[in-house]
């Protein structure tokens, strides 16, 4: 018994161009070649069975393509007969040969249950019971369950409610605070530690000295155990997971902003009130004749009864400077910091707010540290690390120095908090 016959296929000239065109190209999304080449030997007269052979298909294949090409004729024709029939007629052709849209596997939960298992997230699993200090995917899936938000989830599903919320709940980072921009005299340091850096070189041809002081400490000598493989093509460098330590040094630099050198390196197994002193004074023992400001963080070590005898004895200030914690200038931090801080003294320090310790540009002479020797450094001893350290910094101030391009001019205050800097 024979079927219905073969719905009829129109290909006008310039259709049949595009689709030659389309059975030729090799990244079609949806792989129309097939498709096309059904359509090309329609509209030649070939049977649905012989279409099949030649492409080849199923002949019911071949009879959807047929009936969709049928229910396209009319918008084939009219871009074709359009205004711009180059661009239009091949867009509709491949069109018509592409997948019919598919609505796909209806959602599984609300968007509103999806919401609240994510809520379950960001509590605190103290709040539910949980004596851990964080959730995983599979706790919130069973909490989920548990509150009655869902009445089934998998933990896989929750994985991926996270991963589109870049949800993270088991990873953690430190940081060191925040600082207060709310408070003018906050805003106010910062401003006047930047425009210090923006005038450094004036400053330095004046016969000043801008230096940034800061320490690193606990540098560990760490010896690895086994043999480190170089890096090669392929390959990169590996390393043993066994090491020995043996011990650690602090190192206190000051750092020339104009120069973009390191005046002072100091090396020392303590970090005390007269470490620091001693490193204040032969820094500026490097330069005698020179006016020195420095830029420091607020530790106590900074702002010390030392570092202001020091300051006296250089400046020659001969008045009564009182007794630590009882009179005069040694009485309190505060008043010791403001003493340091004068700007008649020909020494005198600049301190960027709390939290604020990224403002010094000796951090990012740690950084390079870091990177180019201590983090894949190997070191035999207290010893070795010490002349590795100070050839690193010879080498800096030979090769890699120069200043610092600082663009950072200071946080406005928002208009909301009625001034700005």
């Amino acid at each position: 018994m024979r079927g219905p016959p073969a719905t009829p296929v129109n290909v006008t000239p310039r259709q049949k161009e595009a689709l030659e065109e389309v059975r030729r190209g090799q990244n079609n999304k949806y792989k129309l070649h097939p498709r096309a080449h059904v359509i090309l030997l329609a509209s030649a007269g070939l049977s649905n069975t012989a279409i099949a052979e030649r492409v080849p298909t199923t002949r019911n294949t071949v009879a959807k393509w047929r009936s969709r090409w049928h229910d396209g004729e009319e918008r084939l024709l009219a871009a074709e007969q359009g205004p711009n029939p180059d661009k239009d007629l091949p867009a509709v052709v491949k069109e018509v040969l592409e997948d019919a849209y598919r609505k796909g596997t209806p959602a599984t939960f609300a968007a509103e249950q999806l919401v609240d298992v994510l809520a379950i997230g960001l509590q605190d699993p103290a709040d539910s019971g949980n004596p851990c200090t964080h959730w995983t995917a599979k706790e919130v899936a069973t909490e989920a369950i548990s509150e009655g938000v869902v009445a089934s989830i998998s933990a896989r599903t929750v994985q991926r409610l996270f991963a589109e919320a870049d949800f993270k709940p088991q990873q953690v980072k430190q940081y060191t605070g925040q600082v207060d921009w709310s408070d003018p005299g906050v805003a106010s340091a910062v401003h006047e530690v930047c425009e210090t850096y923006q005038a450094a070189q004036e400053l330095y041809e004046e016969g000043t000295i801008e230096a940034c002081v800061d320490e690193k400490t606990g540098i560990q000598a760490i010896e690895p155990l086994q043999v480190t493989l170089p890096p090669i093509p392929g390959s990169v460098e590996r390393r043993g997971h066994e090491y020995k330590r043996h011990g650690t040094l602090n190192l206190t630099i000051s750092f020339a902003v104009a120069l973009g050198t390191i005046l002072l390196a100091s090396i020392t197994g303590t970090r005390t009130e007269v470490d620091f002193v001693a490193h204040i004074a032969q820094t500026i023992a490097t330069a005698p004749d020179y006016s020195w400001v420095f830029v420091l963080d607020n530790l106590n070590t900074h702002v010390s009864e030392g570092l202001v005898r020091l300051v006296a004895e250089q400046c020659g200030i001969s008045d009564d400077l009182g007794e630590k914690g009882k009179s005069g200038v040694l009485k309190s931090m505060k008043m010791r910091k403001a003493f340091l801080e004068d700007k008649s003294h020909w020494i005198r320090f600049v301190y960027p707010p709390t939290h604020a310790s990224w403002l010094n540009q000796a951090e990012i002479w740690f950084s390079i540290l870091a990177r180019k020797l201590l983090r894949r450094g190997s070191f035999k001893s207290l010893e070795d690390l010490e002349t590795r350290l100070r050839e690193f910094v010879e080498y800096f101030n030979r090769v890699l120095a120069k200043p610092f391009k600082w663009t950072y001019a200071g946080r406005p205050l928002v208009a909301a908090l009625g001034a700005t800097v």
